[in-house]
């Protein structure tokens, strides 16, 4: 029982870290408007997956 709670609180805390993230994230855009599409996300993650060094588009407006 134990090890179940503890499995349980360190998922909530890393759900709770995503929200912040993603928070944090929301905000900044709000603020600057800087972003990726799309297009250009799933294009850096499909060189990163075929294990290219691939490296993070910069972001625009």
């Amino acid at each position: 029982m134990r090890e179940a709670i503890r499995d349980y609180v360190e998922r909530e805390e890393k759900r709770e870290s995503f929200k912040e993230d993603a928070l944090r994230a929301w905000e900044a855009y709000q603020e600057n408007g800087l972003h990726l599409t799309l297009e250009e996300a799933d294009a850096w993650l499909a060189k990163l997956e075929a294990g290219e060094d691939a490296e993070l588009p910069k972001c625009h407006i």
